[in-house]
């Protein structure tokens, strides 16, 4: 019955999918219920602004790498910043409300990573705003607001800074500065985390479009010790349209020794770049980002929903930093914001073939953190380095102790093992692979070798552990755990070879001695003790790839067609689904790999801006590593594409029947172009 509830809403959703003509750039919607809304996130890799269906309002701003231990599991968590985008504006003396407005449409253009919300206004006006996460400054966002009078009208608007409630002793300051070329007045608000452990602040400014002298005059107002803000009034003639706009940055002392006076500074940055030069960077720095693009001829609702995909996976990372993406990226608090292996093995890889550059930061995060995973291996008794399962701002192990996960879910370490090899891959950065990539294959080579308990040739075997299934929990030998240590200890061989440094010869030794267990049918099981039961998510079909323990094509279908039918419809992660679909489409089987495709995030999607939740019916956007699974279905699925030694090559694929064309731009580090017809 649940498989024919899912088919029945598969369906549906495709034929809605298939009666719109979709614009590949923008996803727009004019059904906005806020009973029923899910926010869709405008982020530049550091600050994530995610929507709202009430006009002028912000559900949340998040950054990046701003950590304290508050809230569930005595763990570090991501914290809301100050909502520094937070409006309030008036006609005639009365403030508007969702309540009080008419033909409303909210569009996220992809292309130039905005998010405008429109409406009318009673019969006085219309309204509309366009907010920004700069791309080409970190910590720095811009709104727009522009008024069409439709009868002379008082405008007044106000920009409201209010703490979240989680921060504490929360300080309010109103500053201006005066020069003969312009007035700047400084809304500012600074605040410690729960813990006391950081100091965060926010602050933002006017953009007025008259001459300096003409600007309306800046009222400050302190309402109470969380909220303050600074408001204006203007006179609107019938049919002119009046234009301003507020810039403000946010950061914490994560970020900088003096974020205070450095969150003035980039305000007042920002002001004097002006709202025309601003605009001008940001939409280059997305240009370029989109040199690097996926295009579906044939199927345009695919196109929309693969830019969607790329464009949140461009929005949660950024190149020449050490922070990595959690699994909800910069779309809120999900998971607490820690890195798993959702990073390594799910998002990664569909960056590290668009952006090497982007990638490169995802891998320093590991690295700066290699110390910390020493330490737990230490503490474990074993050797090398041992990353932990749940990962934020100290690289220390943050799962919640409920969970068994933290203590027992090894693989992770194998993943980012791989991880730092593949970088190497596509970019052949030999000197990046001696100072950085070779420590991180070492230490987790070395890993492996303390972590198999050797019972006899063939019996080095990895017992007790979380599976990447992680609905078996403490099992034997699980395919994906043995399977990706044996990749570890022969990448970083590999790379010794490379370097011209001595590898430690047992860890060709182990990685020869570890067991991949079959069941007497053949297939290839998942650990020790399984037996057929349901599982969580892919575990053994992830051998055939990213891996390619198993290459011969007869075992490679043996197992998807057997473990295709145990993933229950419900409970489960888009990325299993998504690997089915990249293996099927690598067999030749474009049909049944588009299904899995679809399957993977059509009925995760959220209304009214198709936002993908974790699982079917799910409510936790946005899901960045079903986004990133997805992509790599496209495009090393679909398209081909292989990460080998030697660079980035193209293997055999075949295409959905209603796909004319698949093209994948702006490829490695060469920027090539790839097709498949």
């Amino acid at each position: 019955m649940k498989r024919l509830f899912a088919f029945s809403t598969l369906i549906a959703l495709l034929h809605f999918s298939a009666v719109q003509a979709q614009d590949p750039w923008k996803i727009s919607t004019t059904q906005i219920n806020p009973a029923n809304y899910y926010g869709i996130t405008v982020a530049n890799g550091m600050i994530g602004i995610v929507s709202s269906p009430e006009p002028f309002k912000v559900k949340e701003v998040v950054l990046a790498g701003a950590y304290d231990q508050y809230g569930r599991g005595r763990v570090s968590n991501f914290l809301r910043s100050f909502n520094l985008l937070n409006m309030q504006l008036g006609i005639d003396g009365r403030n508007i409300s969702g309540a009080d407005t008419k033909n409303m449409k909210q569009e996220l253009d992809m292309k130039k990573a905005s998010f405008t919300c429109s409406f009318d206004y009673a019969d006085k006006a219309t309204i509309t705003y366009t907010y920004y996460s700069l791309r080409q400054l970190p910590f720095t966002v811009l709104m727009d607001v522009s008024i069409t009078a439709k009868k002379d009208l008082l405008m007044n608007s106000a920009s409201v800074m209010e703490a979240p409630d989680a921060l504490k002793d929360v300080q309010n300051y109103y500053n201006e500065i005066d020069r003969p070329h312009v007035t700047i007045g400084l809304l500012t608000s600074s605040a410690k985390s729960p813990t006391g452990k950081l100091l965060m602040c926010a602050s933002n400014t006017f953009l007025f479009s008259e001459q300096h002298g003409a600007e309306p005059r800046v009222i400050h107002e302190m309402w109470d010790n969380n909220m303050h803000l600074m408001k204006f009034n203007k006179q609107i003639k019938a049919g002119q349209t009046y234009r301003f706009s507020i810039a403000g940055s946010s950061i914490t002392s994560a970020h900088h020794d003096d974020p205070l006076n450095e969150a003035e500074r980039m305000t007042l940055f920002a002001k004097l770049e002006g709202r025309e030069r601003l605009l001008s960077f940001h939409e280059k720095a997305w240009d370029k980002l989109w040199k690097s693009d996926i295009q579906i001829e044939g199927d345009d609702q695919a196109q929309q929903d693969v830019h969607s995909m790329m464009y949140h996976l461009y929005s949660f990372t950024r190149e020449g930093t050490d922070l990595s993406p959690s699994p909800m990226g910069l779309s809120g608090l999900g998971y607490n914001g820690h890195v798993f292996w959702d990073t390594e093995l799910w998002m990664y890889p569909a960056i590290l073939v668009l952006h090497p550059e982007m990638a490169k930061s995802m891998v320093e995060y590991r690295f700066q953190r290699l110390g910390a995973a020493k330490k737990n291996a230490f503490n474990h008794g074993y050797k090398g380095a041992m990353f932990p399962w749940e990962s934020a701002a100290t690289g220390v192990e943050e799962t919640p102790v409920w969970a068994l996960s933290g203590p027992f879910e090894h693989h992770i370490t194998a993943c980012v093992g791989i991880a730092a090899w593949n970088y190497y891959c596509v970019t052949q950065d030999k000197e990046w692979l001696r100072e950085k990539g070779w420590p991180i294959l070492k230490e987790t080579a070395d890993f492996w070798a303390s972590r198999v308990e050797r019972n006899g040739e063939g019996l080095y075997e990895i017992n007790n552990v979380v599976a990447a299934d992680e609905w078996a929990e403490n099992v034997n030998n699980n395919a994906w755990t043995n399977a990706s240590a044996k990749a570890v200890l022969q990448f970083a061989t590999n790379a010794a070879g490379i370097l011209g440094v001595s590898a430690n010869a047992d860890w060709m030794q182990v990685a020869k001695n570890i067991p991949i267990l079959k069941m007497e049918n053949g297939v290839t099981r998942e650990h020790a003790t399984y037996n057929g039961e349901g599982i969580k998510q892919g575990d053994v079909n992830l051998l055939a790839y990213p891996l390619k323990e198993v290459n011969d094509p007869k075992q490679i279908r043996k197992d998807l067609e057997y473990y295709e039918t145990r993933v229950p419809n419900e409970g489960t992660p888009a990325m299993t689904q998504a690997i089915f679909a990249l293996l099927y489409a690598r067999l030749g089987d474009g049909e049944k790999a588009h299904h899995f495709f679809q399957d993977a995030y059509l009925p995760n999607l959220n209304p009214p801006l198709r936002v993908i939740a974790e699982t079917k019916g799910g409510t936790n956007p946005y899901f960045a590593t079903g986004a990133g699974g997805i992509l790599q279905s496209v495009m090393m699925g679909f398209g081909g594409l292989e990460i080998t030694p030697t660079g980035i090559t193209q293997i055999k694929s075949a295409l959905p029947k209603r796909w004319k064309k698949l093209t994948i731009t702006g490829v490695g580090i060469e920027n090539k172009t790839f097709t498949v017809k």
